[in-house]
């Protein structure tokens, strides 16, 4: 047997190899998710953007067991820059006030479901988000609270970095929301005491559950700016799961991760989509992110013409005026080295 048949035998046995090993990879990709893998490798043709960004907008709405179940409880957008690989995630409170509305924003999906099912919530959410952010709003995605529990469980928990140690003494209790509570005036069953130690914490489901949904905490922490914090903190928490768990090859736990968020998750962007967005993180070298959160610095909580709000506790841009979240963030998407001016005047950095 000469060298090069040796060779050609050598070559076809690795090829037959590789094919037994990969095809059952492959079919998940083109039969499960519908992906083209030549499509997500050489185009991005169907992916919609804006100079080099794609823009998507992520919700954990409240759940269906609870008062407002389509109130969205956390309003993200995640902006990924195709060309230079940088992702920035957009965090925005949840009591901003919306003229067109006439109430908070995180009531636009709501709005939107209520006037045509499956497909308004979107369509209102991203306008609203994109009057006050400046930017285009490409695609969305809702997750329910409730069923956020079992995406972490999956997981095997989180861990989260708790910044400040915080107690909550009234944290509502799923399913309590109208006991009377023997008429106690107080409606004391309704809640309980949940608390947090400062440090890194390992949560399962239904505690970061509680970590990102509290909003009476004493001091600093009962703001939703600090909420704001904590559920930036716990996305990123999750994403560094997520990534670690795509790491490791083992097609059976990749159908049930998929099986899950298919369920958890409501989206208007498909697989592919997703797919060549992916395809640009993996792939691509030095994958720059950045966190922006619209604090203190940019929104207050109006102390007259409180009629003007309908006597709602809301937040409204400083100085009245939108513009200066719009070219703060604008600066920041730009990579600029110095963002800061642009707040309102007088405002510490925080």
């Amino acid at each position: 047997m000469t060298i090069k048949t040796k060779l050609f035998i050598f070559i076809f046995v690795i090829l037959t190899i590789l094919v037994i090993l990969l095809r059952p990879y492959y079919l998940f990709v083109t039969q499960t998710l519908k992906v083209s893998p030549l499509k997500t490798l050489f185009s991005i043709d169907g992916l919609k953007t804006y100079n080099n960004y794609v823009n998507i907008l992520f919700l954990g709405i409240a759940g269906e067991d609870r008062d407002g179940p389509n109130l969205s409880d956390s309003i993200v957008v995640v902006s990924y820059n195709l060309k230079t690989n940088h992702l920035t995630t957009i965090s925005i409170p949840r009591d901003v006030w919306s003229e067109a509305l006439r109430d908070k924003i995180n009531s636009a999906y709501a709005y939107g479901e209520a006037k045509k099912k499956g497909v308004g919530g979107f369509i209102l959410a991203k306008a609203e988000v994109e009057s006050i952010i400046g930017q285009p709003i490409h695609y969305a995605a809702a997750i329910d609270f409730d069923q956020f529990e079992e995406l972490i469980n999956f997981l095997d928990g989180v861990d989260v970095n708790v910044e400040n140690s915080f107690v909550d003494k009234e944290f509502p209790i799923a399913g309590k929301e109208n006991d009377l509570c023997n008429n106690d005036p107080d409606y004391k069953c309704r809640y309980e005491t949940i608390s947090f130690t400062k440090g890194l914490t390992h949560m399962d489901g239904e505690i970061a559950l509680k970590f990102v949904r509290s909003r009476h905490a004493v001091g600093s922490e009962g703001t939703d700016f600090a909420r704001e914090k904590r559920q930036q903190k716990t996305i990123e928490a999750i994403k560094n799961k997520l990534i670690a768990f795509a790491k490791k090859p083992h097609l059976d736990n990749y159908q049930k991760l998929y099986d899950l968020l298919d369920k958890l998750v409501k989206r208007d962007i498909n697989n592919q989509q997703v797919a060549i967005v992916l395809k640009d993180i993996i792939l691509k070298r030095n994958l720059k992110q950045e966190k922006i959160i619209l604090s203190e610095d940019f929104f207050v909580n109006p102390e007259i013409n409180l009629e003007k709000y309908d006597g709602k506790w809301v937040l409204i841009p400083k100085s009245d005026n939108i513009k200066f979240v719009q070219d703060y963030i604008s600066c920041r998407l730009s990579e600029k080295t110095n963002c800061d001016p642009l707040k309102p005047k007088g405002e510490k950095d925080r």
